[in-house]
């Protein structure tokens, strides 16, 4: 792709590295931003750069959040003896919407992929298993999409909390396997989060 522009090209490479985009569709975005009024562009470079500069993940859940505890952490009438292990925030915003979940959260950061070069180390599992040992936690939903990595992942968790005395439980296979929670719609998730199985009956399954 020829360029006339130094500052185009350079503009289209940095658009086309986000997931998805590839050069065509970031050229198309490029020159759509240019066509807009120059204040558009500076409020989405401005919020992007706020985003990187401010943003923080709660102390307590690792969600994505604005200040130190998110929201969800920090509201008294969730039921902190709940806690739902999911990957990413996607997953949360997934879990929220269906309005079935009113415990806490614990966001993984990623699954254990030995291929992707993702070890146990490389997630908040250690917090959680720290968490759990306090005596809080009552119950410990996983509700990792049902792929190998999920699997694998849950699987390691669930190892890791031998001894102690908290429940363990998966979201019923209302969700697809291979299935991503983001992309199920939120009256099959809720029923999969309410008729959630033991763990163990998950492995036998």
């Amino acid at each position: 792709m020829e360029f006339s522009s130094k500052l185009l090209e350079n503009a289209v490479y940095e658009m086309s590295q986000l997931p998805g985009i590839g050069k065509r569709t970031a050229l198309r975005l490029v020159l759509h931003l240019l066509k807009q009024p120059p204040e558009q562009t500076i409020r989405l470079a401005s919020s992007l750069a706020s985003l990187r500069d401010e943003i923080k993940f709660c102390s307590n859940c690792h969600n994505i959040s604005d200040v130190a505890t998110c929201e969800i952490c920090a509201n008294p009438k969730r039921d902190e003896s709940l806690v739902c292990v999911v990957e990413d925030i996607r997953d949360v915003m997934a879990i929220e919407n269906t309005g079935q979940y009113k415990g806490l959260y614990h966001v993984l950061g990623g699954k254990i992929s030995p291929m992707e070069g993702v070890g146990p180390q490389d997630l908040t599992i250690a917090s959680l298993v720290d968490k759990s040992k306090q005596g809080k936690i009552k119950e410990l939903i996983f509700a990792l999409s049902s792929t190998m990595e999920g699997d694998t992942t849950n699987f390691y968790i669930y190892k890791q909390l031998e001894g102690l005395e908290i429940k363990t439980s998966a979201i019923a296979r209302g969700v697809a396997v291979g299935d991503e929670l983001e992309y199920a719609d939120e009256v099959t998730l809720g029923r999969s989060i309410l008729n959630r199985i033991p763990f163990e009956n998950s492995i036998k399954a």
